[in-house]
């Protein structure tokens, strides 16, 4: 094998990892609420921008930016919760469909007011340069961005499944009346879980807008990324989401390098339809 494929497998490793990140909002949300959030890929851009408006007001990188953009955004997504999602919740799912579409489109568009529809991009020398690692060369902002995003996936993952917190929304998600009959507030518990999954889109975007363009439509394109590592890993899955986002990464990559950029989406989407034929509940999901 190549060093110049084996670099390239790595970059997808490492892009790989923050469609993992974003994507596990999605996948936490669905779990909890069984509610597809069409507005996913809005909050990350939000993310971006917010990056981009810390840097430009305080001229600092990732170090600030990233945890700004975390808070803002779990602050968006409680806002959003109380705000829209526990209203909809009562309505039949077309509701739902249509509430998040709709704030989706809110977002976009007062982005679009806001900053216009030129495309921005944060200084490629924001977090270094180029490092050589064994021979195979990486730049320091995408091996910031998946290393930072893997951490904290998995630590997303521990939450869950490790922890008091993670114990009492697994109840709610199982019996919202039963877990209320035991002590615990549901309300609670789904604004946390929005408050968590729009947190995880927050500062991926954040650590996406050191290497990618910053635009009110970017959403749209990460957006249609974290449905389908949603639904290749399985609904309501964290690590099926790491591995599925690890899969996409490294797919695009490896087809952009041996046949051209324009024809990588073709390969993953392709690829994507044949296994859900297959295994339409996903690699880690259950029927």
């Amino acid at each position: 094998m190549s060093s110049i494929l084996v670099q390239v497998i790595v970059g997808g490793l490492l892009l790989g990892a923050v469609y993992a990140l974003f994507s596990s909002g999605l996948t936490l949300i669905w779990g909890m609420m069984n509610i597809v959030n069409f507005a996913h890929g809005d909050f990350v851009m939000l993310g971006m921008y917010t990056a981009f408006v810390v840097w430009t007001l305080l001229g600092v990188g990732p170090l600030a930016g990233v945890p700004i953009a975390a808070l803002v955004l779990a602050t968006v997504g409680i806002v959003v919760y109380f705000g829209l999602i526990r209203s909809v919740m009562k309505g039949p799912m077309l509701a739902q469909i249509l509430g998040t579409f709709g704030l989706a489109l809110l977002l976009r568009y007062s982005v679009f007011w806001a900053f216009g529809a030129n495309f921005l991009t944060l200084p490629g020398d924001l977090v270094g340069g180029t490092y050589d690692v064994l021979g195979i060369k990486l730049q320091a902002s995408r091996l910031l961005a998946g290393v930072v995003a893997l951490l904290v996936t998995l630590g997303l993952h521990l939450l869950l499944t490790r922890t008091s917190l993670g114990s009492k929304m697994l109840a709610v998600s199982e019996d919202a009346t039963a877990a209320q009959l035991m002590g615990i507030r549901p309300d609670s518990m789904q604004a946390i879980a929005w408050a968590i999954a729009a947190g995880a889109t927050g500062l991926a975007g954040a650590l996406i807008a050191t290497f990618f363009y910053i635009a009110p439509t970017v959403g749209e394109t990460l957006g249609i990324v974290a449905f389908v590592t949603v639904s290749l890993g399985g609904f309501g899955s964290v690590p099926g989401a790491l591995v599925a986002g690890l899969l996409i990464g490294v797919i695009e990559s490896v087809s952009a390098y041996l046949i051209g950029g324009i024809y990588k989406d073709i390969v993953v989407y392709s690829l994507f339809l044949c296994f859900l034929w297959f295994r339409p509940q996903g690699l880690m999901g259950k029927m």
